[in-house]
């Protein structure tokens, strides 16, 4: 007889995924009747992203964390306000991946203020690794994509580094968290980069590409 006894954490996750669901869910419905747009929402999310970063470079790190949280619950509601209003466009994309990345490099720029101006030059430099890896992890995709279908292998996406920045300030962890992110982000560009050499040379690109090895 198999053993039917779900793991003791699994409520606990199907509660907070639940009841983050419902909020996120109830927000959503209150922007969209606003009728703000979905850009302006994409706008104020990297804004609040930049006050984050100010709170790093000062070192309020469980500051920064909370206003990181807001400005990733904000993200998300960005995209569900533009379909629930039917207002999901092709340039909204464009612009909201665009905000993003200036999003992300602000903060790591706050972490390598932080620790400039606190005298620790190897974890300004770790910082300045994680940013750069992080930002390949976005254009070996968006290159990538140029050429193949679909490049979405790897592990380290945006949301993941945004958890990880976000239980770093909140636990005063950073300087690990900015080593998981550096490591992992460049173990998904070389996946990335070997996945698209193996379909590039499979022959799947992109009709119209031609490409020769």
């Amino acid at each position: 007889m198999e053993n039917d006894t779900k793991p003791i954490w699994q409520p606990v996750t199907h509660w907070i995924g639940s009841g983050a669901g419902w909020l996120l869910d109830r927000v959503v419905k209150v922007l969209a009747a606003t009728g703000i747009t979905p850009n302006v929402l994409t706008v104020v999310g990297m804004v609040i992203n930049v006050w984050a970063a100010v709170l790093f470079a000062y070192g309020e790190f469980r500051g920064a964390a909370a206003v990181l949280f807001l400005a990733g619950f904000l993200d998300m509601a960005d995209g569900q306000v533009a379909r629930r209003a039917c207002r999901a466009t092709a340039f909204g994309a464009f612009l909201d991946s665009t905000l993003d990345r200036y999003s992300d490099l602000g903060l790591y720029m706050g972490l390598v203020v932080h620790y400039t101006l606190i005298g620790r030059p190897f974890y300004m430099g770790l910082a300045a690794v994680a940013m750069a890896s992080s930002f390949m992890v976005s254009y070996s995709r968006a290159r990538a994509e140029s050429l193949i279908p679909l490049c979405k292998v790897g592990f380290m996406e945006r949301p993941e580094r945004l958890v990880l920045l976000i239980i770093g300030g909140a636990f005063w962890r950073m300087a690990p968290v900015l080593w998981v992110i550096a490591a992992l982000s460049t173990l998904t560009v070389i996946h990335r980069v070997v996945f698209t050499w193996q379909e590039i040379r499979a022959g799947r690109l992109i009709p119209g590409n031609r490409t020769i090895f």
